[in-house]
């Protein structure tokens, strides 16, 4: 090691340590420490003293949002064994670490919390010289529970339903009913790839989010409608099956037909009302064809037969 080197090192240890206490002094002075919980879980809240001597038979006071009494401690007497003043909101929820206090550690345990605890803390021992102040942000999360009590995730499952088969495919319909915050929901094949549908419709009661969205499938796959909300890393699917019959969707009547019924017709027909009559048969019974629903062109069928027969009677 060189001369130069050896009479440097003083001086960058002299930084160093100057550094550290700096930085011990901004978290522990002016700075905030943000915790952040999902509701329902236990939150720790940090506060020790900076030189680490004991603090058993010091005082220290927790307040939230510069007024609410948290937690008081002094020489051994607190809110859990008798003291009074503590705010209704935190009766029964507080704890301290007693073993640690020996060391300096006044840190406080939030049981069970709710968003309503979310706020500013402070931890402050006002009798110290020179007196400290900590600083403790807390953010609870919102989450859900279903009725068991037990959380479930924001976004319920969704609905999805087959709903009817139209000339244009099978109409499918997602639903997801009360969901915060508010969801993106879409259609999505077996590949996992987005299937085209119509603008989502939303509404919104209580603070939840209602939303239908519908699309049209054009062959035999198995669909998911999948709700997403990024906000709580959270996505949840619902699935359906869907067995597409092209033949469902084919013209079951040949123009071809018809026209040989009505050739036949008008062959061995006698009077013009005949003819009039089988014009409105063959009308009905092309609407018929289209919808594709036999049984109706059928009766249909019959009952226009009928309807010539006696139009072709003598008057």
């Amino acid at each position: 090691m060189s001369w130069t080197t050896m009479k440097l090192l003083p001086l960058v240890c002299l930084c160093l340590l100057t550094r550290s206490g700096t930085t011990f002094a901004d978290e522990h002075g002016s700075g905030v420490v943000r915790v952040v919980v999902k509701e329902g879980s236990d939150a720790i809240l940090p506060c020790s003293l900076s030189t680490k001597e004991n603090a058993e038979e010091k005082l220290f006071d927790w307040k939230k949002d510069g007024g609410k009494e948290v937690f008081f401690y002094v020489g051994g007497f607190h809110y859990n064994n008798g003291r009074p003043g503590q705010d209704q909101q935190f009766k029964g929820r507080i704890s301290h670490f007693q073993d640690e206090l020996k060391y300096g550690n006044a840190s406080i345990i939030i049981r069970k919390t709710k968003v309503t605890d979310s706020g500013d803390y402070t931890c402050d021992f006002p009798l110290l010289q020179p007196r400290q102040i900590l600083k403790i942000q807390l953010v609870v999360e919102l989450t859900f529970r279903d009725r068991s009590g037990e959380i479930t995730g924001a976004s319920p499952e969704p609905s999805v339903k087959i709903l009817e088969q139209t000339n244009d495919g099978m109409l499918l319909l997602c639903e997801v009913l009360g969901a915060f915050p508010k969801p993106t929901v879409e259609w999505q094949d077996s590949a996992k790839k987005m299937v085209p549908a119509e603008e989502p419709q939303v509404s919104e009661r209580g603070g939840s989010f209602y939303i239908t969205l519908l699309t049209t499938v054009m062959k035999t796959d198995r669909y998911r409608c999948v709700a997403t909300q990024e906000e709580i890393s959270h996505q949840i699917y619902a699935e359906t099956f869907v067995p597409f019959n092209e033949k469902l969707f084919e013209d079951t009547c040949s123009r071809g037909d018809v026209t040989g019924w009505f050739g036949g017709i008008v062959l061995g027909a006698v009077i013009l009302a005949a003819v009039q009559a089988l014009l409105v048969a063959t009308k009905r019974i092309t609407v018929r064809c289209n919808k594709g629903a036999t049984e109706e062109r059928e009766e249909t069928w019959e009952r226009d037969k009928m309807t010539l027969s006696r139009a072709s009677e003598p008057v």
